[in-house]
This record gives C-alpha cells, sequence and structure tokens, in this order.
C-alpha cells in the first residue's frame, strides 16, 4: 500500500543511520514494528497485580507428573 507522509528528513536519516538500513521504507518498517510490540508489552505489564495465584500450588509437584 502506497503511502505518502510527511516525516521530519533528519529523523528518517538518523533512524537509517542508527539501524545500519538502506532505505527509508526499512527504517520506517523497523520502527513501527517496535512500535507495535512496545505498546503490546505495556498492555501484559497492566496485568499485574491483576490475575490471582494459587499460592499453594506447586510447580515443581506438576512437573514431576509428566
Amino acid at each position: 500500500m502506497a503511502t505518502n507522509l510527511a516525516i521530519d528528513d533528519a529523523l528518517i536519516a538518523k533512524a537509517k543511520e542508527v539501524g545500519r538500513h538502506k532505505t527509508k521504507k526499512a527504517a520506517v518498517t523497523e520502527a513501527l514494528e517496535e512500535y507495535i510490540k512496545k505498546h503490546e508489552q505495556m498492555k501484559i505489564m497492566e496485568l499485574f497485580g491483576s490475575i490471582d495465584y494459587d499460592e499453594s500450588f506447586d510447580h515443581k509437584k506438576q512437573r514431576a507428573k509428566k
């Protein structure tokens, strides 16, 4: 899908340099992938403290059953 975006040329140049990308497309694609991963990880972090665990559960005992 072709998309026209007005992105700061200095940012693109820096992203290409630090990421060692040959093209603008490669730099933007990787940046978007990292952005998505970061936000998905943040959703997981929101779950901390909201899940109840059975403190009597013995994971070592469960593994031994296999």
